[in-house]
């Protein structure tokens, strides 16, 4: 069953067992819950119904081309979906539950809709690390497809608050259970027999990942000219705020709201202690803040490109492309 009518009003629930439940009632009847992962909250359907997956993609103005994550409970529930080949079950031992998305062969029988998947034969998988996402896949009884509840290419969010203003009124009810803790979306992989492709750079790093299989990580994605999207957060331009923002700002220009990091003057700051962990947890809330400043443009400051630096990177080089 699929919603008939438009939503008028968009409730925020506070994360307990009764909110929980109403959730997964609105997943079984087709309809998409914003509820949150340790990375940023998600805009969760059910992954085996074709039009809730629809839904999804029409609350987000999301293009058919790009495919979504599937989050699910457990490692049976993984293995039910997708083909886990040695080095994905290595990858899978060290780091989940946890933000690291595997891209693996979709299983013939997995059941999961055609939409999903955007038409390729591989499929996003995803074990959370947090109570409210796993608790939802495990109240509903349904893998749950989840990209980030915001619109198409816009801030992702790590507040209920930024989910309401940003696709309020496109949806019934944001499960909020506070602000997320890593800040950034998840490391996006596709294992390989002789090397692991880092289709989007996340909390789990380069080397982290080298160390956990023993095979050489590689950059793959659509930033190579012949290369095609077959992960979330490959488009050129996504992530955006809607005012211009420069990247490695050291101060502000006229009209300018100025993120900063470490020790300098800023409306807003990532981290005075230069702590890169805690920048890339700040991130999105202070490109949020930005955006809905009076300041007419956003600059940030340089962010170094070691271990998540170099996710944090790339989300500004997309944001401001």
């Amino acid at each position: 069953m699929t919603i008939s009518q438009p939503i008028q009003t968009t409730r925020i629930s506070r994360y307990d067992t009764a909110a929980l439940r109403e959730a997964a009632a609105l997943i079984r009847a087709g309809e998409p819950v914003a509820v949150p992962t340790e990375t940023v909250y998600g805009l969760a359907a059910d992954a085996t119904d074709d039009q809730a997956v629809a839904a999804i993609y029409a609350a987000k103005g999301r293009p058919s081309f790009n495919p979504l994550i599937v989050h699910v409970a457990d490692r049976p529930m993984a293995e039910r979906i997708a083909l886990f080949a040695p080095a994905a079950l290595a990858l899978a031992n060290a780091f989940w539950p946890g933000p690291l998305t595997l891209v693996l062969p979709l299983r013939p029988d997995a059941g999961i809709a055609p939409r999903v998947t955007a038409g390729l034969p591989t499929i996003a998988l995803r074990l959370p690390a947090h109570p409210a996402m796993i608790g939802l896949i495990r109240e509903s009884g349904k893998p749950l497809a989840a990209p980030s509840a915001n619109r198409s290419g816009g801030i992702s969010p790590t507040r209920a608050e930024h989910v309401l203003a940003s696709i309020g009124g496109r949806i019934r009810m944001i499960l909020d259970a506070g602000p997320t803790s890593e800040g950034l979306e998840s490391t996006i992989v596709a294992p390989e027999n002789d090397r692991i492709r880092l289709l989007r750079p996340g909390s789990i790093t380069a080397q982290m990942l080298e160390r956990a299989c023993n095979l050489p990580v590689v950059t793959s994605g659509p930033d190579d000219a012949t290369a095609s999207i077959e992960a979330p957060g490959q488009m050129a331009s996504h992530y955006a705020p809607g005012k211009p923002l420069r990247l490695d700002a050291l101060q502000a220009e006229r009209d300018e709201y100025l993120i900063g990091f470490g020790l300098m003057p800023s409306h807003y700051n990532l981290s005075a202690d230069a702590d890169i962990r805690e920048a890339a947890a700040n991130l999105f809330a202070a490109l949020h803040l930005a955006d809905a400043s009076a300041a007419s443009r956003i600059a940030i400051a340089p962010i170094p490109h070691d271990g998540i630096g170099a996710a944090i990177n790339d989300r500004l080089r997309r944001a401001a492309a």
